[in-house]
């Protein structure tokens, strides 16, 4: 199964008949959530509540705008509210005789009032061709849109996988300078645990206490986990489907064992330093691959 990106965009011209066409687009971008958004011509609340649940079927995440426009080829008739109107005129009337004032009412004033021009929409032969086609439409533009967040998709797989790849590699080289840095920081804190004490302190009491101290700051679990974690966040993207909150999870637990490592070396000297340089590089790669999951479903 394939991973999905968030990003994607479609568009589908119909001609309904002679008189009636549409253009019907739907584009998504990256959103923690399902975001709905959507622009119609007015008097197709039916037709909407179609288009959302295609939606809701379809996408798991993303923040989507479907936009719907309509063009009629024959001249629209352009008429008048008769009741606003002849309202608007009684109104001026009754003001005018109630203060005692002179004039007439301004007809251009009165058809630039809200509602006073009507535009007639499609009659219902043809709203319903409209309906019919738009529905039957949906579906085939909606798998143009998946197919190019499929597409965007591996891209993603191939970026991600690059990302673990080096992020493995990093947590290999930990791994091989592990041994000496325990020996190293087992050497340091006895000499400075033998400078505090003096030569009479019990030196087997003082070697099984660096030996805690020692175990304590073994970093040998961290490293275990975050192979765990490699593994699984590939077998992830191998299985495919919603992802990116699973990932992201995943993510924030690799950095947290990153800085653990980080915490427990810092400080050791000689090849420590190259660990410490290891671990930032880790905490890298996770901050990477974090900023494109942000664009998996």
């Amino acid at each position: 199964m394939a991973i999905y990106s968030m990003t994607g965009f479609a568009r589908v011209q119909v001609q309904v008949n002679d008189q009636l066409s549409y253009t019907l687009g739907v584009k998504s971008v990256n959103h923690r959530f399902l975001d709905l958004q959507l622009r119609l011509p007015s008097g197709l609340d039916g037709l909407e509540n179609e288009l959302r649940k295609s939606l809701k079927g379809s996408l798991v995440r993303g923040h989507v705008e479907l936009a719907l426009s309509v063009d009629r080829n024959s001249q629209q008739k352009v008429g008048y509210n008769r009741e606003l109107v002849a309202g608007y005129l009684a109104a001026f009337a009754a003001a005018r005789e109630e203060n005692g004032l002179a004039g007439d009412p301004d007809l251009n004033a009165i058809l630039r009032m809200p509602g006073a021009l009507q535009t007639e929409n499609c009659d219902d032969e043809d709203q319903t061709a409209l309906t019919e086609s738009v529905q039957k439409e949906i579906g085939p533009l909606l798998d143009q849109l998946k197919i190019m967040r499929a597409r965007e998709g591996e891209s993603l797989f191939a970026i991600l996988n690059a990302t673990l790849d080096r992020l493995a590699e990093a947590t290999e080289g930990v791994a091989v300078l592990r041994p000496e840095i325990e020996q190293r920081y087992q050497e340091r804190l006895t000499q400075r645990l033998l400078t505090a004490t003096g030569p009479e302190f019990n030196r087997q009491r003082l070697l099984e206490e660096v030996a805690v101290l020692i175990e304590r700051s073994d970093i040998a679990e961290e490293l275990a986990r975050m192979h765990t974690h490699i593994s699984h966040f590939r077998e992830l993207l191998a299985a495919g489907g919603e992802l990116g909150k699973k990932l992201d999870f995943l993510l924030q637990e690799m950095n947290r064992e990153a800085n653990t490592l980080l915490s427990k070396t810092g400080g050791v000297g000689g090849k420590g330093t190259r660990i410490t340089e290891l671990g930032l590089a880790m905490k890298s790669e996770i901050e990477k691959a974090r900023e494109q999951i942000q664009n998996v479903e």
